[in-house]
């Protein structure tokens, strides 16, 4: 099991929409090649996201779905207009990180991880 705690919601709208993807196939917004996704109620700024996988190095991305129609947004310049991360919080410029950067091991019973949302 993956237990992610997220934080730095700038509202508490819509949901909090997370994605983990088992290989760099798809990496990081082909939703049709993950391996699970889901969306979870966002309480105080934060939410926490649970997901039931096997043991493996899942590719871990996660967004704050304002408007809740299951995408991130983007404005004319493809710029995110909605918050978003990725496991180990990697510094996030130009473009996602590598599927390594914001992949995470999951173990058996539980792994628990924090993921920080980014606004651009």
């Amino acid at each position: 099991m993956l237990r992610i705690q997220v934080t730095g919601f700038r509202d508490n709208n819509g949901t909090a929409g997370g994605v983990l993807f088992s290989s760099p196939a798809g990496w990081p917004e082909d939703k049709s090649k993950a391996a699970v996704q889901g969306g979870f109620p966002i309480a105080d700024n934060q939410a926490v996201e649970v997901f039931q996988v096997p043991p493996g190095r899942y590719g871990v991305v996660v967004i704050h779905d304002e408007n809740s129609n299951m995408k991130l947004d983007r404005n004319f310049f493809g710029i995110p207009k909605e918050g978003f991360g990725f496991a180990n919080n990697p510094r996030v410029v130009l473009s996602a990180p590598s599927f390594q950067a914001g992949s995470v091991a999951v173990k058996f019973p539980t792994t628990e991880i924090a993921i920080r949302l980014i606004y651009k």
